[in-house]
């Protein structure tokens, strides 16, 4: 039940932000592939698959290690950390982010370049002022400390816990 619950969400919300509002409000009339594709659509067409693959493994992660779905109310029991989430704390947005820039490359349409800018703004509030609140009320110390350790848009390296820094590198 779980699974189909996160299969019913990602198909709503998510399809809806990144699929049906851009191409049907923005894009009235798409450009369609005529003849062969030049390279931004190419690029474009690789950021696409890049932003669903990126997105398929962080609800992945929701369902099978943090037991919940992306719902924001089914959200997971427990706190994932693993796979994308060790680089960055909000990849599924960030994920989104790169298929509507795919789009806006794609169909050169300067007004889902503009909606992709409204929505990174709407996620930013909702991130700052519910999610973070409502993990660190869930979470505790294992959240905050995971806010201190992992970007919330940039990706970066993980940095080595304490227990993975190695004895013999530890200078004397």
């Amino acid at each position: 039940m779980l699974i189909l619950r996160s299969i019913v969400f990602s198909l709503l919300l998510p399809a809806t932000v990144v699929g049906w509002v851009p191409l049907r409000f923005f894009e009235r009339h798409p450009i369609w592939i005529e003849g062969g594709l030049r390279f931004h659509e190419w690029a474009a067409a690789a950021g696409t698959l890049f932003g669903f693959a990126t997105y398929l493994a962080c609800a992945w992660q929701f369902t099978f290690r943090g037991r919940g779905t992306v719902a924001p109310w089914d959200s997971p029991r427990k706190l994932v950390q693993r796979g994308c989430y060790r680089w960055v704390r909000n990849p599924m947005y960030l994920a989104l982010g790169v298929v509507l820039a795919s789009e806006a490359v794609y169909f050169e349409s300067w007004r889902i370049a503009l909606y992709l800018l409204c929505t990174a703004c709407v996620a930013q509030l909702a991130v700052v002022l519910h999610e973070e609140p409502e993990m660190s009320f869930r979470f505790g110390a294992i959240y905050e400390d995971y806010k201190r350790a992992v970007p919330r848009w940039f990706p970066r390296r993980p940095r080595p816990s304490a227990f993975e820094i190695d004895a013999t590198s530890v200078e004397r």
